[in-house]
């Protein structure tokens, strides 16, 4: 599919830059004129990858979070976050609903359970030792049917 528009940012790993990446990823999406709530289901998703990079990736300390936002032609939007983290053995079952891998800390688990309920694909890879790279995609509803804006 062929890219209109795309940014690429990169973080710190620090609790305060999980609303930053929230806002930037609205404020990229909203470029495409999408309905409020696309633009509310992408912050949520973006806020539950970040904050998975902030407390498992890089568990007491601070390491780089690179995100890539796309607009894709006929208003799909596509976002990639990226980190350098501890990685996960097993992301099948890291998927399930109340899997965590912090049992000791208030945490819900349900991560990726949210992502996959605000967005239309979520595709996770990882590597142990290597980090995780979690891909979401949604089709945004535009005023004008999802067609390119220059």
């Amino acid at each position: 599919m062929k890219i209109v528009n795309e940014i690429k940012l990169s973080f710190p790993s620090k609790s305060c830059n999980e609303g930053f990446s929230r806002s930037a990823a609205a404020a990229f999406a909203a470029l495409a004129d999408p309905s409020v709530s696309d633009i509310s289901d992408i912050k949520t998703a973006v806020s539950e990858a970040v904050t998975n990079c902030i407390v498992h990736a890089y568990r007491n300390k601070t390491g780089i979070i690179e995100m890539t936002a796309r607009i894709l032609e006929n208003g799909r939007f596509y976002i990639k976050i990226k980190d350098s983290g501890c990685g996960i053995s097993d992301v099948k079952a890291a998927m399930q609903p109340l899997f965590t891998t912090a049992p000791e800390e208030e945490r819900a688990g349900l991560g990726f359970a949210v992502m996959e309920s605000f967005m239309d694909k979520v595709t996770v890879r990882s590597r142990p030792g290597k980090g995780t790279t979690v891909i979401m995609e949604k089709q945004l509803h535009t005023k004008d049917g999802g067609n390119e804006r220059r």
